[in-house]
């Protein structure tokens, strides 16, 4: 399949005409499924020719077997048997090209669906971190879903209307050759249709956009309400998101009322032509009969020609009328495949094995306007342990995402292991590195399948990772063990447990440098001592960076680094720092009353074999 991107094509101004943009996006179709598209095409075309050949054939039976009949009283049966022969010969073949043309338009639309969701999937997997925060994911759903399928939602009859061009053609023809007045008359129909086309385009693009956006919205409220619905039943705020749900869907309803309005005004108009045309066109034939000019046969088969066109004509419509919206789809979707920001990558390529040495210089980072971090400079020696403590917005989980690199630095470098991230080979980070952040994420999985992810990894070192996240007993404690399955987004766990789940996660994978950002929060902190002294002891190739508000977390880390408004205030043993900088002193004296005062937190004893 070829690869050519709907975002070369669409990328014009929004004042081009949607006629002319619609044709940029058929090209593009065409150009990407072309066998398809030829082999259904034909077969259409196959279909038009057989569809003019009945209609000669028609004229012959009713000029040659049965007006003679008529006058003689009596068929011949020779007569009779190859009348019937040509018209069932006619009617296979026509049948065959019916066959090709579904099958080749049906098997086109469901390519190029997948196709584009596939790039869209590639572009999400692409673009950083800050693309996504900036964009709302039930938009980014819609993007997918909603919008590819309205893309190529004119595919479906495209290639009939393509082949039956044919058949328009032939037809003409034929009934220029049988007379050129009734063709004339007919003929009006077809500059009828293209004004009709040309307005409704012209009205039918904002509407579309409009309902087009809308879907997503409804999208993306549907999905805030589902990914919070705890929020939702705790507060009892079930009838605020059904009215702020209800707002929205009825604005869609609306949309896609005005839309139906408006087609439902085209797509009669379009089928009446035809009928005008042909009631024209027998009035006019009339005539010509009387007077001598064309004979009764030649009359019936100029009609029957005529009627065979009406179809045609409104399968043009279907792909002309369904234009406007597949345009507004496909922009849609070309903005996603355009959108810049994507990780450049090089081609070093980092060791394989070693605590990873990582240092930061001078680096800042916004997100928009908004500077989140300003000149951050600091290293982190191999097989160390630093801690990032730093009060509410200070930048401490942005200072995550640049190493890992999620993001890269508006200014500044980040070194591993004397290497620029910006200069790595793509896939070299994530082979180095595992962060385990404030968020724990499960999958709707086995225990096995959150922790191997999909890898190849056999079940004595998902155990031996399990054990050092403090996981092990509980885990061994659940109905199938490893093989029990956590429910979407691990609901079926407690707080603590997913988080070492997560944790085994990550060090499943023996990373050489791992980061943990706020990821033991929901455990205990007799339990979180033991994960953070187990990193410490283990054979693991490891430097950690965890970013802790537990002064017993803070105390085992070998350097701390405070950071305050996005700049690094004072780095170096947690004694030293508490001695000269007030800032921290007053941070982790709030901390370690705020931990005498609260209750314990997920306690690993009471928690084992829980299953929610």
């Amino acid at each position: 399949m070829a690869t050519v991107g709907i975002e070369d094509r669409l990328d014009a101004p929004a004042e081009e005409p949607v006629l002319r943009r619609g044709f940029r996006l058929l090209a593009s179709g065409i150009r990407e499924e072309r066998k398809v598209f030829l082999l259904a095409a034909t077969s259409s075309g196959t279909y038009g020719l057989m569809t003019v050949a009945s209609s000669w054939v028609l004229g012959q039976v009713t000029s040659k077997v049965i007006l003679p009949s008529i006058n003689h009283g009596h068929a011949k049966t020779g007569a009779l048997v190859a009348a019937v022969a040509a018209i069932v010969a006619v009617a296979i073949v026509k049948a065959a090209g019916i066959i090709g043309r579904r099958v080749g338009a049906s098997v086109m639309q469901a390519n190029l669906e997948a196709a584009y969701r596939r790039r869209v999937t590639r572009s999400y997997l692409r673009l950083p971190m800050e693309w996504h925060q900036r964009h709302p994911t039930g938009e980014l759903l819609s993007n997918a879903n909603a919008d590819v399928s309205t893309m190529w939602d004119f595919v479906s009859p495209l290639p009939f209307s393509v082949g039956v061009l044919v058949m328009v053609v032939v037809a003409a023809v034929a009934m220029l050759v049988v007379d050129p007045v009734i063709a004339l008359v007919g003929g009006l129909v077809f500059p009828a249709v293209a004004l009709l086309n040309y307005l409704y385009q012209r009205t039918m693009g904002p509407v579309a956009n409009r309902a087009q956006q809308l879907r997503a919205d409804v999208s993306r409220v549907a999905h805030e309400s589902f990914d919070g619905a705890l929020v939702v039943k705790t507060l009892g705020r079930e009838d605020d998101e059904t009215r702020r749900f209800a707002q929205t869907a009825w604005q869609l309803r609306d949309a896609n009322v005005e839309v139906g309005r408006r087609r439902g005004f085209f797509d009669p108009v379009v089928d009446a032509l035809p009928n005008l045309g042909l009631l024209l066109v027998l009035v006019v034939g009339a005539h010509r009969v009387g007077s001598g000019a064309i004979s009764t046969g030649q009359l019936v088969e100029v009609a029957y020609l005529f009627t065979l066109l009406a179809f045609p004509i409104r399968a043009i419509g279907w792909v002309l009328g369904g234009m406007a919206e597949s345009v507004v789809g496909g922009e849609r979707v070309s903005r996603v495949l355009r959108a810049t920001g994507a990780l450049e990558y090089g081609d070093d390529q980092l060791p394989d094995d070693g605590a990873a040495h990582v240092e930061l210089r001078s680096v800042d980072f916004a997100y928009g306007d908004s500077t989140v971090l300003s000149d951050v400079t600091f290293p982190v020696a191999a097989g160390r342990t630093v801690a990032v403590v730093g009060p509410t917005g200070a930048g401490k989980s942005t200072l995550t995402m640049l190493l890992v690199r999620l993001v890269d630095p508006r200014s500044g470098q980040v070194f591993l292991d004397g290497v620029d991230m910006r200069d790595t080979a793509r896939g070299a980070v994530a082979a180095s590195v595992a962060i385990v952040p404030q968020q724990t994420f499960l999958f709707e999985d086995t225990v096995r399948g959150n922790v191997t992810l999909g890898s190849d990894i056999p079940d004595s070192d998902v155990w031996a990772a399990l054990r050092l996240a403090q996981a092990d007993r509980f885990v061994g404690a659940l109905p199938d063990g490893l093989g029990t399955r956590v429910g979407e987004r691990g609901a079926t766990l407690s707080g603590g447990q997913r988080q070492r789940v997560a944790l085994a996660r990550a060090l499943v994978r023996r990373p050489r440098l791992l980061i943990l950002d706020d990821a033991t929060s929901s455990v205990d902190p007799r339990v979180e001592e033991r994960i953070l002294k187990g990193l410490r002891d283990a054979a693991l190739p490891s430097t950690v960076v965890v970013v802790a508000h537990r002064s017993a977390t803070i105390r085992l880390a070998d350097e701390v680094v405070y950071v305050e408004q996005g700049s690094v205030v004072d780095r170096g043993p947690h004694a030293e720092v508490v001695a000269r900088c007030e800032g921290y002193r007053a941070l982790v004296t709030a901390y370690e009353q705020q931990e005498d005062q609260a209750p314990t937190a997920d306690d690993d004893e009471s928690d084992v074999g829980v299953v929610r």
